[in-house]
């Protein structure tokens, strides 16, 4: 039986595993899906090594970005991105880079898109934030990052975002882990006050389905969308892929 799987660290709440389990038994498909959780990304090979018939995988929180130095070839789009997110394993077990991550998001929030949605604010820089700011390009909406620190390519940190700067930007994007299950209580340490009906607040986040970051985005009245959906598009984008290579 052929194998397929998320590749992550600390991954047993996944979503993946649980959808694709029900897919392939629902259409009485001969593959299995598995956590593959690594504690450092070095792992990979001598995984692929003892385990052939793995014949593509997911990659989430914190590799997708670390796993590309381990790619064969890299996708056109995953290189402009920067991140990988699927991976499939050829009959000589070449490893090629995928994104699908900007698929999902794009295909999920456009029917939140108002004409008044025209900046947005990135909360986090890591693998996810690489496919959230190639999918604004591509919506033409200028966007910005906001970091703990100070970077290249970050114009905002936590501690000097303020209230007329969220007002400026509409749409909201928390690119971070901070509020996923068991942490419900936590949210991004941004101004809520400044977030207003106009606004469009979307978390990444998907357990719990409702964040914290959400909750305070919409007592301020904000529309307000979780990362579910955005995670069966991307999801099914990464099963036409897989099968064009069985």
């Amino acid at each position: 039986m052929s194998r397929l799987g998320l590749l992550g660290r600390h991954i047993s709440y996944s979503f993946s595993q649980e959808y694709f389990s029900q897919k392939f038994e629902a259409l009485q498909l001969a593959f299995t899906y598995e956590n593959f959780d690594l504690e450092h990304i070095s792992e990979l090979p001598q995984l692929l090594k003892h385990n052939p018939n793995i014949k593509g995988l997911n990659v989430t929180i914190p590799y997708k970005e670390e796993v590309i130095p381990y790619l064969d070839a890299l996708d056109k789009k995953a290189k402009k991105i920067g991140a990988v997110n699927t991976i499939t394993i050829n009959s000589k077990g070449k490893l090629k880079g995928y994104n699908t991550d900007c698929y999902g998001f794009k295909k999920s929030i456009k029917p939140f898109l108002k004409s008044h949605h025209k900046k947005a604010l990135i909360l986090g820089t890591g693998g996810a934030s690489k496919a959230i700011a190639y999918t604004f390009k591509k919506l033409n909406i200028k966007y910005d990052y906001v970091s703990r620190s100070k970077k290249e390519g970050v114009k905002f940190t936590y501690d000097n975002l303020d209230l007329d700067t969220i007002k400026n930007y509409t749409i909201i994007i928390n690119c971070t882990p901070i509020g996923t299950h068991p942490n419900v209580n936590s949210c991004p340490d941004i101004p809520y006050d400044g977030i207003t009906a106009k606004h469009l607040l979307y978390d990444l986040i998907y357990n719990p389905d409702e964040t914290k970051f959400l909750k305070t985005g919409k007592l301020q009245g904000a529309r307000t969308v979780n990362g579910y959906q955005m995670l069966v598009f991307q999801a099914e984008k990464a099963w036409k892929i897989w099968k064009s290579t069985f």
